[in-house]
């Protein structure tokens, strides 16, 4: 029977927290960025809101996958 590696699902769990952190950040600084069209800035919010979206989908897939592989182990080929 394999046990959880701690370390690594502490790890996943930090990651999940950068996660909602992306995940709040990122619609926001769109919803900003749309609603203030007419300012100079507007452009730059925008573009830093979408790579902030997309980082917190890449985080999402990413967190899980540590604590999967912190519950049951990474696979191996055999």
């Amino acid at each position: 029977m394999r046990h959880t590696d701690k370390e690594l699902l502490v790890k996943g769990l930090k990651s999940f927290g950068y996660t909602v952190l992306a995940m709040f950040a990122g619609p926001f600084l769109i919803y900003q960025a749309f609603k203030n069209q007419d300012h100079p800035f507007y452009l730059p919010v925008l573009i830093v809101g979408i790579i902030c979206a997309g980082t917190a989908i890449y985080l999402g897939f990413r967190s899980v996958n540590i604590v999967m592989d912190a519950v049951f182990g990474k696979k191996t080929k055999d």
